[in-house]
């Protein structure tokens, strides 16, 4: 199960905290790569074989459209007062699919997760 997640800086701190108590390593933009952008933020995860993490839907477009190499993107939707929820949905996919993450943009919310193959190549 990849153990490593680029959180981007879109990410609410309590969403990263949660991800450390369960053992992940999370590298978190906000905290080690303030000010970058997206293209840097995708090439850092590949770089870093991480998961990102993120709450900007820009990344499907990156992905998708300008055909940017990544090692998988978890995109969540959620609405603050489902905080909570979307963490334990979150810990319930990356238990259960784990690897089948990588190159991978899913898209989690409290009710659905959708993935389609991100690989470009």
């Amino acid at each position: 199960m990849p153990r490593k997640i680029l959180a981007d800086e879109s990410v609410d701190d309590r969403i990263v905290t949660s991800l450390v108590r369960q053992g992940y390593e999370v590298l978190s933009v906000l905290r080690e790569y303030p000010g970058i952008n997206d293209r840097e933020v995708l090439q850092l995860a590949a770089e870093k074989e991480a998961l990102l993490l993120t709450e900007d839907s820009d990344f499907g477009e990156w992905i998708f459209v300008h055909k940017k190499q990544n090692f998988g993107v978890i995109f969540l939707r959620y609405r603050v007062e489902t905080l909570e929820n979307v963490i334990e949905t979150l810990r319930k996919v990356l238990e259960k699919y784990g690897r089948k993450l990588q190159y991978q943009f899913t898209v989690v919310t409290i009710n659905r997760i959708r993935m389609r193959n991100s690989d470009l190549e």
